[in-house]
């Protein structure tokens, strides 16, 4: 059976300064029809995997466009439509196939699109008609949209925070396409909306324990997938926030009923689950608190994952205010001072202005007198869950007065793995304070080396208030923002 695949990923803050254009994209790559041969450990790992899987089933394999751009601003509605058009044209080019399996985030919008992925998948159906099972992989971070759900036949997001499940989700949506073309199942999907925006890491209880509730219920009575999409705070569109689905075979009011149940057991975990990050002053006591090190302090809000532009100094100005020593903090996205210490060269003794650079989110520029340590080109890291790497491009370390070590990067991209620092040569567990441009993804990686994993609220692009977003779009009838939304349910306004 010949199955086609894609990948399209790129999660949009709609607030954010700059929009994501055709730099973006290619600073990852843009891969048509050969990501799994030419980046088999970069951005094509995915469709590696994918290739391996279907292959040894005896299956044919028809690879389409692999493209990922860093979250930024709105995609460049031609940009979009281009991306768009090449994965139709090889659609229309590969007919007749048996499935559709799409890698799509579930938070991508362009100018003129609100939901590309539900734009997307829609006109997939149109040309694969009303028979060819289509199966989406979305991260856990997506918008849930009626277009989307109309459009698949089934959807499957990440289970985990950090995403360290994508393999294995890809592998389960697999299975289940697989059995629609041999006529075993027929997906049906219902599904429950939360009204609730936040944050919700599944390293620590209860929403670990949530994750294995969804679990346990997969593979028993007709119960297909589970997913909860937790939703992109941060993106401005009218279908935001978390749902919870459930796919079953072939049974309908099941799904609904079972959606709704889970849908209410999250809603129930509100107050326990959301956000435990704190004002920076509090997140340095805390860390400085703790017996010995590494203490791993998470720059939540300057994390270019969400769309951030990775060059805030809120939290190195306090660290250089307060004297603190024997700390590492990376990576700032500043072009302007790799290029400076590379030209000075390794050994040099450089007066830097690092950071501060992209706009009032980014805080002011520091100076500082530092030491050149490295320069490494094609520095990468890597990916818990996965076994490709990601691009940082040409990176520097750099080291001030007080045992302060930053990293510098060409790349804008968050921190996932301990190599982001050690792979240049920035030992970890001497240092005191490791601090994260990153929410959630380092934890895979930071948290067994750690003696504490702290997050800081501190001023950015993406600070955790989510009561306090100024959507303009979206309906404003949602927790934390309305102390119960549901209380429309049973005719009562909310306070």
């Amino acid at each position: 059976m010949k199955i086609f695949l894609a990948q399209l990923t790129t999660e949009t803050n709609t607030f954010a300064y700059a929009p994501t254009g055709w730099g973006g994209f290619e600073e990852f790559g843009i891969y048509r029809g050969d990501a799994s041969r030419v980046a088999p450990e970069g951005s094509g790992s995915l469709m590696r995997f994918m290739r391996t899987m279907i292959e040894a089933d005896g299956h044919q394999m028809v690879e389409s466009l692999c493209s990922f751009a860093q979250p930024l601003g709105r995609t460049v509605r031609a940009v979009y439509e281009d991306l768009r058009g090449q994965v139709l044209d090889d659609l229309r080019a590969a007919l007749p196939v048996q499935a559709v399996q799409l890698t799509l985030h579930g938070a991508m919008a362009a100018d003129g699109y609100d939901d590309c992925e539900g734009d997307l998948i829609a006109r997939v159906r149109e040309i694969v008609g009303p028979d060819v099972p289509i199966g989406v992989e979305l991260d856990l971070h997506c918008h849930f949209t009626a277009l989307m759900q109309r459009s698949a036949d089934v959807i499957i997001a990440f289970k985990e925070y950090p995403h360290i499940d994508v393999e294995e989700r890809a592998r389960e949506l697999y299975r289940i396409l697989v059995d629609m073309m041999q006529g075993r199942v027929r997906p049906t999907t219902g599904v429950f909306d939360c009204k609730m925006v936040g944050l919700w890491h599944t390293t620590r209880e209860p929403m670990a324990g949530f994750v294995r509730r969804m679990q346990a219920l997969e593979g028993k009575d007709g119960v297909l997938s589970v997913s909860l999409g937790h939703g992109f705070p941060w993106g401005d569109v009218p279908e935001s926030g978390a749902k919870l689905w459930v796919v079953t075979d072939n049974d309908a009011a099941k799904a609904q009923a079972l959606a709704e149940q889970l849908g209410r057991e999250f809603w129930e975990l509100r107050e326990q689950t959301g956000d435990n990050s704190m004002p920076l002053d509090a997140a340095l006591d805390r860390a400085l608190a703790v017996p010995g090190g590494p203490v791993v302090l998470a720059d939540v809000a300057d994390n270019p994952g969400g769309g951030a532009p990775s060059d805030s100094t809120f939290v190195l100005r306090r660290v250089l205010e307060r004297g603190i020593g024997n700390v590492v903090i990376g990576a700032f996205w500043d072009l302007g001072a790799v290029q400076i210490c590379c030209d000075a060269g390794v050994g040099a003794v450089v007066d830097l202005r690092v950071g501060g650079k992209c706009g009032p989110s980014s805080g002011e520029p520091v100076d500082l007198r530092v030491t050149v340590r490295h320069i490494l080109d094609k520095h990468t890291q890597g990916l818990p869950g996965m076994t490709g790497r990601v691009p940082m491009g040409r990176c520097v370390w750099v080291e001030a007065a007080n045992g302060l070590h930053l990293l510098l990067s060409s790349v804008r991209g968050q921190i996932f793995g301990t190599d982001a620092f050690q792979g240049i040569g920035i030992t970890l567990t001497d240092k005191k304070l490791v601090v994260v441009k990153s929410t959630q993804h380092f934890h895979a990686d930071f948290a067994p080396i750690a003696k504490a994993v702290v997050y800081a609220a501190t001023p950015g692009a993406i600070t955790p208030d989510f009561a306090a977003i100024p959507y303009r779009h979206r309906d404003l009838n949602y927790w934390p923002r309305q102390a119960d939304p549901h209380a429309e349910r049973a005719g009562v306004l909310p306070a």
